[in-house]
């Protein structure tokens, strides 16, 4: 299994910015990356229907051999993890603990934000995972839905995003947040737009940093450590491979190889 790769998902293009922290962590493993972008949004459907996505999505990644799933979606973390986990014969990782061990093992003042889809903030799931460390004492949620469309439209450093993303942080900075964990994969590419907006004083919590982190925990837990000496990424989508191809280069900073297009019904 060491030669096994790592299967990565999400519902669109956000979990690249996964893909690009795994990269960076664990240069010799090599990734197989499922964007679902024929059913994206999942963060306005039902639990019930995420979770059958959710199911489906982790099913054809494991159908080539990997040897450790991430859920590298939110919506889907909050609400299927435990399916999955009962589904899949490998180690399956979401990113809303690793994004919430981070914060609280941050914050000073104990006073959490988190900014997400409309799904993840109502499914409360980040909420407690923040609730359940010690360090924290408040959790301030946000929904802020039009960061996803701003992010794919590449308006990284527009007027108009630090216009929203103002108008958004704004309860939060009055709440007097410490920490503010980008509780999306998507947000990451907003990072230096959201430190000109809030300063220098609320700390960002970058899920995908954080979740690489706990991969590279389980493969070690495991022995499932790559020996190889480079490893090598593998793109699948459900739907318009060349718009995900020219999404994917602005959130891995890089060209990729052949995005290979697969219908949804073959993933059963």
């Amino acid at each position: 299994m060491n030669s096994g790769k790592i299967g990565i998902f999400d519902s669109g293009v956000g979990g690249l910015t996964v893909v690009r922290a795994v990269n960076s962590l664990l240069p010799a493993e090599s990734v197989i990356y499922f964007g679902d972008t024929a059913r994206v949004p999942y963060g306005s459907k039902s639990p019930e229907t995420v979770i059958r996505f959710a199911v489906e999505d982790a099913d054809f990644l494991l159908g080539k051999g990997v040897k450790l799933l991430v859920v590298a979606c939110n919506t889907a973390s909050s609400v299927s993890l435990p399916a999955l986990r009962e589904f899949a014969d490998v180690p399956v990782i979401g990113v809303i603990d690793p994004g919430a061990k981070a914060a609280a093992g941050i914050t000073e003042s104990g006073a959490v934000g988190v900014i997400g889809t409309l799904g993840t903030i109502s499914s409360g799931a980040y909420q407690k995972a923040l609730k359940s460390y010690d360090t924290v004492n408040r959790v301030i949620a946000q929904p802020t839905p039009l960061l996803v469309p701003l992010v794919e439209e590449g308006w990284l450093d527009h007027r108009i995003t630090e216009m929203v993303l103002r108008e958004y942080t704004a309860p939060l900075v009055n709440e007097g947040i410490d920490t503010l964990v980008m509780g999306c994969t998507h947000y990451p590419l907003l990072r230096n737009a959201l430190s000109k907006v809030l300063g220098v004083n609320i700390r960002l919590i970058d899920s995908a940093e954080a979740t690489a982190g706990e991969v590279a925990s389980a493969l070690d837990a495991k022995g499932l450590r790559s020996d190889n000496l480079q490893g090598q990424n593998i793109f699948y989508v459900s739907d318009i491979p060349l718009k995900f191809q020219e999404n994917a280069q602005r959130f891995l900073g890089k060209a990729i190889p052949l995005v290979t297009h697969i219908e949804v019904g073959d993933l059963h």
